[in-house]
């Protein structure tokens, strides 16, 4: 089967529904003046491309489920974009991000703003105020399209709770990232932060990635509980396999694919799997090295090749390469173990599974 993402023309698709409420939007914001232009830009900047997998799951989730192709299907796989810009604009503010798919991070944009315009203030705070109100436009955008997806309400009434699971179990997952980067792995044994590493993983990636986007779509075409057992299992290994990958080209990516600068989550001090492998069985100086420069403040090159080199040293990349492989494989066998699901839906699945995990951004 070619590309599901391609099928039926997804991504131009869900392209025209992002649009669509971006336009209206606008227009509501612009009742109260011009000078909100810059927000609405900033957020539709972020929502133009990007791989659509989030949409794709939900669509492909429905579908396979017996579900119909349609604008209704569209629309409420689109609303999974929204959270997903709500989620980002908000991370890179967290994060200090200065770059997003090779542009200014929405604040640093908006902070340029403020600087060339000559306003008072901090043009920085000005910056994460403008992300932080984009991120909960988004949000609020992300439920309206849902809730007027076009769906029936028993289709509604199904998807639902899932779709509120998914968004409160980011902000915990959010949560869980900033915590453990702030508090360390002192004293802890290299399965202890593999394990606090994998359960960010989880519940700030791989459930609102694949797993519940997945599950919503499955929901409203009422898949039998069993199924959906099965499709949990595959949405969760392929989702923590996906921000695997993620963690190795967030070292090692090349920046003009990934639109990030190689190496931000080092200098961001990320507590990943990755990191935990590389200290695993490493010699106290290299720990106190590798302690002393992750996520140091002012992280030169140097320092982030540096780290660079200790970790592929280490062989951790070939033990993380090693844990999406065995992740995948386990969604694939998951997924074939399903009883109720169109072989349309069951292949695009399929395929999604390589287009999740065999990529360069």
């Amino acid at each position: 089967m070619s590309n599901p993402l391609d099928s039926s023309d997804l991504p131009a698709r869900v392209q025209a529904a992002v649009d669509a409420v971006i336009s209206s939007q606008a227009a509501i914001l612009s009742e109260i003046g011009d000078e909100l232009t810059p927000l609405v830009a900033a957020v539709g900047a972020l929502l133009q491309g990007g791989k659509r997998l989030r949409a794709a799951f939900l669509y492909w989730g429905y579908r396979a489920g017996g579900g119909s192709d349609s604008d209704a299907v569209i629309r409420a796989a689109s609303s999974m974009e929204f959270f997903q810009a709500a989620a980002l604009l908000h991370d890179d503010v967290m994060d200090d991000s200065d770059t997003r798919r090779g542009m200014p991070a929405a604040h640093r944009g908006l902070a340029d703003e403020h600087a060339a315009a000559g306003w008072a203030g901090s043009g920085d705070r000005f910056g994460i105020a403008g992300a932080i109100l984009g991120g909960d436009l988004c949000l609020i955008w992300s439920d309206q399209l849902l809730t007027a997806s076009g769906w029936s309400v028993a289709e509604l009434a199904r998807a639902r709770p899932v779709f509120d699971r998914m968004r409160t179990q980011l902000m915990g997952g959010q949560f869980l990232d900033v915590l453990e980067a702030a508090r360390g792995w002192d004293e802890l044994s290299t399965q202890e932060q593999i394990g606090r590493a994998r359960r960010v993983i989880r519940y700030k990636s791989a459930k609102y990635s694949i797993e519940h986007p997945l599950l919503i779509g499955a929901a409203a075409a009422d898949v039998s509980t069993s199924d959906r057992d099965v499709l949990s299992t595959y949405g969760l290994d392929l989702g923590e396999a996906f921000q695997l990958r993620d963690d190795l080209l967030g070292v090692y990516g090349d920046p003009a694919q990934t639109g990030k600068p190689a190496g931000d989550d080092l200098r961001e001090g990320k507590r990943t799997v990755l990191v935990a492998l590389a200290l695993d069985q490493a010699d106290p100086s290299t720990v106190a090295l590798f302690e002393k420069l992750l996520g140091a403040p002012g992280l030169d090159e140097h320092g982030v090749d540096k780290l660079r080199t200790l970790i592929t040293a280490s062989g951790a990349p070939q033990r993380v390469e090693q844990m999406i492989l065995e992740l995948t494989t386990s969604a694939r066998t998951a997924l074939r173990s399903t009883t109720g699901l169109t072989d349309k839906g069951l292949a695009a699945l399929d395929v999604l599974i390589d287009v999740s995990t065999a990529r360069s951004s």
